[in-house]
Protein backbone atom coordinates (compact mmCIF):
# COMPACT_ATOMS: atom_id res chain seq x y z
CA UNK A 1 0.00 0.00 0.00
CA UNK A 2 1.69 3.61 -0.84
CA UNK A 3 1.97 6.11 1.44
CA UNK A 4 -0.67 8.35 -0.33
CA UNK A 5 -3.31 5.80 -0.31
CA UNK A 6 -2.74 4.70 3.42
CA UNK A 7 -2.82 8.50 4.16
CA UNK A 8 -6.12 8.88 2.44
CA UNK A 9 -7.47 6.30 4.53
CA UNK A 10 -6.61 7.39 7.82
CA UNK A 11 -7.61 11.09 7.46
CA UNK A 12 -11.09 9.11 6.96
CA UNK A 13 -11.25 7.64 9.55
CA UNK A 14 -12.26 9.96 11.94
CA UNK A 15 -15.58 9.99 9.53
CA UNK A 16 -16.11 6.15 9.09
CA UNK A 17 -14.42 4.16 11.86
CA UNK A 18 -16.57 4.36 14.37
CA UNK A 19 -19.58 3.36 12.48
CA UNK A 20 -20.95 0.08 14.10
CA UNK A 21 -22.61 -0.92 10.67
CA UNK A 22 -20.11 -3.16 8.73
CA UNK A 23 -20.00 -1.71 5.37
CA UNK A 24 -21.47 -4.05 2.90
CA UNK A 25 -19.76 -5.50 -0.46
CA UNK A 26 -21.59 -6.63 -3.28
CA UNK A 27 -18.86 -8.80 -5.31
CA UNK A 28 -19.08 -10.84 -8.72
CA UNK A 29 -17.38 -14.40 -8.61
CA UNK A 30 -14.71 -13.32 -11.15
CA UNK A 31 -13.69 -9.88 -8.96
CA UNK A 32 -14.36 -12.02 -5.47
CA UNK A 33 -10.19 -12.78 -4.53
CA UNK A 34 -9.41 -8.94 -5.71
CA UNK A 35 -11.98 -7.64 -3.06
CA UNK A 36 -11.11 -10.02 -0.50
CA UNK A 37 -7.35 -8.90 -0.66
CA UNK A 38 -8.52 -5.08 -1.44
CA UNK A 39 -10.74 -5.60 2.20
CA UNK A 40 -7.58 -6.54 4.25
CA UNK A 41 -5.82 -3.16 3.22
CA UNK A 42 -9.20 -1.47 4.22
CA UNK A 43 -9.54 -2.85 7.05
CA UNK A 44 -6.20 -2.14 8.62
CA UNK A 45 -6.23 0.93 7.25
CA UNK A 46 -9.78 2.34 8.40
CA UNK A 47 -10.61 -0.49 11.49
CA UNK A 48 -13.92 -0.92 9.37
CA UNK A 49 -15.29 -4.59 8.87
CA UNK A 50 -16.22 -5.79 6.10
CA UNK A 51 -18.87 -8.09 4.97
CA UNK A 52 -18.49 -9.17 1.25
CA UNK A 53 -21.51 -11.01 -0.65
CA UNK A 54 -20.30 -13.19 -3.36
CA UNK A 55 -22.29 -14.17 -6.29
CA UNK A 56 -22.91 -13.96 -9.91
CA UNK A 57 -23.54 -10.88 -11.53
CA UNK A 58 -26.77 -12.31 -12.31
CA UNK A 59 -27.68 -13.05 -8.83
CA UNK A 60 -26.33 -9.80 -7.38
CA UNK A 61 -28.29 -7.66 -9.76
CA UNK A 62 -31.74 -10.04 -8.76
CA UNK A 63 -30.33 -9.16 -5.00
CA UNK A 64 -29.98 -5.42 -5.34
CA UNK A 65 -33.80 -5.22 -8.06
CA UNK A 66 -35.28 -7.33 -4.53
CA UNK A 67 -34.32 -4.42 -2.38
CA UNK A 68 -31.34 -6.31 -0.57
CA UNK A 69 -29.75 -3.27 1.16
CA UNK A 70 -25.62 -3.03 0.10
CA UNK A 71 -22.95 -0.11 -0.11
CA UNK A 72 -20.76 -0.60 -2.93
CA UNK A 73 -21.20 -3.20 -5.79
CA UNK A 74 -18.74 -4.52 -8.12
CA UNK A 75 -19.82 -6.39 -11.29
CA UNK A 76 -20.15 -6.68 -15.04
CA UNK A 77 -20.49 -4.00 -17.08
CA UNK A 78 -24.51 -4.73 -18.17
CA UNK A 79 -25.70 -5.69 -14.74
CA UNK A 80 -23.90 -2.26 -13.61
CA UNK A 81 -25.95 -0.51 -16.71
CA UNK A 82 -29.12 -1.93 -15.44
CA UNK A 83 -29.16 -1.23 -12.06
CA UNK A 84 -28.61 2.56 -13.29
CA UNK A 85 -31.21 2.78 -15.32
CA UNK A 86 -33.04 1.55 -12.02
CA UNK A 87 -31.49 4.41 -10.21
CA UNK A 88 -30.12 1.60 -7.84
CA UNK A 89 -26.69 3.34 -7.66
CA UNK A 90 -25.55 6.68 -6.85
CA UNK A 91 -24.58 9.10 -9.41
CA UNK A 92 -21.34 9.87 -10.55
CA UNK A 93 -20.05 6.80 -8.65
CA UNK A 94 -20.04 4.17 -11.44
CA UNK A 95 -15.54 3.17 -11.66
CA UNK A 96 -14.52 0.49 -14.66
CA UNK A 97 -12.15 -1.33 -13.09
CA UNK A 98 -10.57 -4.40 -15.13
CA UNK A 99 -11.34 -6.50 -17.51
CA UNK A 100 -11.46 -10.26 -17.76
CA UNK A 101 -10.79 -13.10 -20.05
CA UNK A 102 -12.51 -16.16 -20.23
CA UNK A 103 -9.92 -19.23 -20.25
CA UNK A 104 -9.71 -22.92 -19.41
CA UNK A 105 -8.08 -24.85 -16.42
CA UNK A 106 -6.95 -28.60 -15.90
CA UNK A 107 -6.08 -29.95 -12.72
CA UNK A 108 -2.44 -29.23 -11.36
CA UNK A 109 0.34 -31.64 -12.95
CA UNK A 110 -2.19 -32.68 -15.42
CA UNK A 111 -1.23 -32.17 -19.62
CA UNK A 112 -2.43 -29.30 -21.32
CA UNK A 113 -4.83 -29.41 -24.13
CA UNK A 114 -4.34 -27.50 -27.55
CA UNK A 115 -6.45 -24.49 -27.38
CA UNK A 116 -4.87 -22.50 -29.87
CA UNK A 117 -7.73 -22.27 -32.88
CA UNK A 118 -10.90 -22.13 -32.44
CA UNK A 119 -11.11 -26.28 -33.98
CA UNK A 120 -8.64 -27.37 -31.53
CA UNK A 121 -10.27 -25.61 -28.58
CA UNK A 122 -13.44 -27.55 -30.06
CA UNK A 123 -11.97 -30.73 -30.27
CA UNK A 124 -9.99 -30.53 -26.78
CA UNK A 125 -13.82 -30.38 -25.32
CA UNK A 126 -14.96 -33.09 -27.36
CA UNK A 127 -11.90 -35.47 -26.08
CA UNK A 128 -12.51 -34.61 -22.31
CA UNK A 129 -14.41 -37.02 -20.09
CA UNK A 130 -15.82 -33.67 -18.57
CA UNK A 131 -16.09 -29.91 -18.33
CA UNK A 132 -17.55 -27.73 -16.00
CA UNK A 133 -18.10 -23.94 -16.19
CA UNK A 134 -21.33 -21.90 -13.98
CA UNK A 135 -24.89 -23.08 -14.78
CA UNK A 136 -26.19 -20.01 -16.72
CA UNK A 137 -29.40 -20.33 -14.64
CA UNK A 138 -27.21 -18.95 -11.91
CA UNK A 139 -26.48 -15.89 -14.00
CA UNK A 140 -22.93 -16.36 -14.22
CA UNK A 141 -21.33 -13.98 -17.50
CA UNK A 142 -19.15 -16.78 -18.47
CA UNK A 143 -21.60 -19.93 -17.90
CA UNK A 144 -24.33 -17.68 -19.97
CA UNK A 145 -21.18 -17.58 -22.91
CA UNK A 146 -20.35 -20.74 -22.78
CA UNK A 147 -23.76 -22.10 -23.48
CA UNK A 148 -24.44 -19.92 -26.24
CA UNK A 149 -20.78 -20.87 -27.79
CA UNK A 150 -21.45 -24.09 -27.66
CA UNK A 151 -24.50 -23.65 -29.81
CA UNK A 152 -22.52 -22.20 -32.12
CA UNK A 153 -19.98 -24.76 -32.42
CA UNK A 154 -22.61 -27.32 -33.35
CA UNK A 155 -21.50 -29.84 -30.39
CA UNK A 156 -24.17 -28.94 -27.62
CA UNK A 157 -25.84 -32.11 -27.68
CA UNK A 158 -22.49 -33.77 -27.70
CA UNK A 159 -21.48 -32.36 -24.32
CA UNK A 160 -24.55 -32.53 -23.11
CA UNK A 161 -23.96 -35.58 -20.86
CA UNK A 162 -20.32 -34.65 -19.73
CA UNK A 163 -21.07 -31.13 -18.34
CA UNK A 164 -20.76 -30.76 -14.83
CA UNK A 165 -22.01 -26.97 -13.81
CA UNK A 166 -21.42 -24.98 -10.65
CA UNK A 167 -22.92 -22.12 -9.31
CA UNK A 168 -19.55 -19.94 -9.22
CA UNK A 169 -16.17 -20.12 -11.32
CA UNK A 170 -14.22 -20.55 -8.19
CA UNK A 171 -16.29 -23.81 -7.90
CA UNK A 172 -15.85 -24.46 -11.40
CA UNK A 173 -12.03 -24.25 -10.19
CA UNK A 174 -13.13 -26.57 -7.05
CA UNK A 175 -14.16 -29.18 -9.63
CA UNK A 176 -11.46 -29.87 -12.10
CA UNK A 177 -9.44 -29.55 -9.08
CA UNK A 178 -10.90 -32.00 -6.84
CA UNK A 179 -11.18 -34.14 -10.75
CA UNK A 180 -15.34 -33.50 -10.66
CA UNK A 181 -14.47 -32.25 -13.89
CA UNK A 182 -11.64 -32.45 -16.36
CA UNK A 183 -11.64 -29.26 -17.99
CA UNK A 184 -12.91 -25.87 -16.01
CA UNK A 185 -13.87 -22.60 -18.56
CA UNK A 186 -14.66 -19.65 -16.38
CA UNK A 187 -12.91 -16.60 -16.34
CA UNK A 188 -8.84 -16.97 -15.58
CA UNK A 189 -9.48 -14.61 -12.14
CA UNK A 190 -11.52 -17.38 -10.58
CA UNK A 191 -9.43 -20.30 -11.75
CA UNK A 192 -5.57 -18.67 -11.14
CA UNK A 193 -6.40 -18.66 -6.79
CA UNK A 194 -6.91 -22.40 -6.52
CA UNK A 195 -3.60 -23.56 -6.37
CA UNK A 196 -4.76 -27.36 -7.15
CA UNK A 197 -5.80 -26.31 -11.02
CA UNK A 198 -2.94 -25.39 -13.97
CA UNK A 199 -4.34 -22.07 -16.39
CA UNK A 200 -3.85 -23.34 -19.61
CA UNK A 201 -4.72 -20.20 -20.97
CA UNK A 202 -7.45 -17.71 -22.94
CA UNK A 203 -10.19 -19.33 -25.27
CA UNK A 204 -9.60 -18.30 -29.01
CA UNK A 205 -10.24 -14.32 -29.55
CA UNK A 206 -12.90 -15.02 -32.64
CA UNK A 207 -15.09 -16.96 -29.28
CA UNK A 208 -13.99 -14.66 -26.34
CA UNK A 209 -16.10 -12.39 -24.57
CA UNK A 210 -14.15 -9.47 -22.78
CA UNK A 211 -16.02 -8.33 -19.74
CA UNK A 212 -15.84 -5.05 -18.31
CA UNK A 213 -15.95 -5.22 -14.55
CA UNK A 214 -16.72 -2.12 -13.09
CA UNK A 215 -17.81 -0.64 -8.95
CA UNK A 216 -20.10 1.69 -7.89
CA UNK A 217 -21.50 2.78 -4.85
CA UNK A 218 -25.36 1.69 -4.21
CA UNK A 219 -28.17 3.41 -3.26
CA UNK A 220 -28.80 1.61 -0.48
CA UNK A 221 -25.78 2.69 1.46
CA UNK A 222 -25.52 3.28 4.93
CA UNK A 223 -22.00 4.72 5.50
CA UNK A 224 -21.56 6.92 2.24
CA UNK A 225 -17.57 8.51 3.15
CA UNK A 226 -16.47 4.73 3.90
CA UNK A 227 -17.80 3.15 0.51
CA UNK A 228 -15.97 5.61 -1.26
CA UNK A 229 -13.07 5.43 0.63
CA UNK A 230 -13.73 1.84 -0.46
CA UNK A 231 -14.00 2.68 -3.98
CA UNK A 232 -10.92 4.95 -4.41
CA UNK A 233 -8.41 1.89 -3.20
CA UNK A 234 -10.40 -0.25 -5.61
CA UNK A 235 -9.62 2.21 -8.32
CA UNK A 236 -6.03 3.01 -6.88
CA UNK A 237 -2.55 1.95 -8.28
CA UNK A 238 -2.96 -0.72 -5.20
CA UNK A 239 -6.12 -1.79 -6.87
CA UNK A 240 -4.53 -2.22 -9.97
CA UNK A 241 -2.34 -4.40 -8.34
CA UNK A 242 -4.16 -6.20 -6.79
CA UNK A 243 -6.45 -6.78 -10.01
CA UNK A 244 -3.34 -7.73 -12.52
CA UNK A 245 -2.17 -10.51 -9.97
CA UNK A 246 -5.81 -11.80 -9.90
CA UNK A 247 -5.38 -12.25 -13.73
CA UNK A 248 -7.51 -9.19 -14.82
CA UNK A 249 -6.93 -6.63 -16.57
CA UNK A 250 -6.72 -2.99 -14.65
CA UNK A 251 -8.17 -0.11 -16.32
CA UNK A 252 -8.09 1.87 -13.25
CA UNK A 253 -4.89 3.53 -11.59
CA UNK A 254 -2.77 1.58 -13.39
CA UNK A 255 -0.42 4.53 -14.15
Amino acid sequence: MTRLCLVFLLLLMPTFSAAQTPLRVFAAGAVTPTVKEIVETYTRASGTKVVITSDTAGGLQKRVMSGEAGDVIFVTAPVMEALQKEKRIVDGTRTDLGRALIGIAVRAGASSPDISTVDAFKAALLKAKSVSYVNPAAGGTSGVHMEKQLQTLGIADQLKGKIVYRTQGSLVADAVATGAAELGITFTSELQPNPGVKVVGTIPASIQLPTIYTAAVLATNANMPAARAFLQLLASAEGAAVLKRAGLEPLAGAR
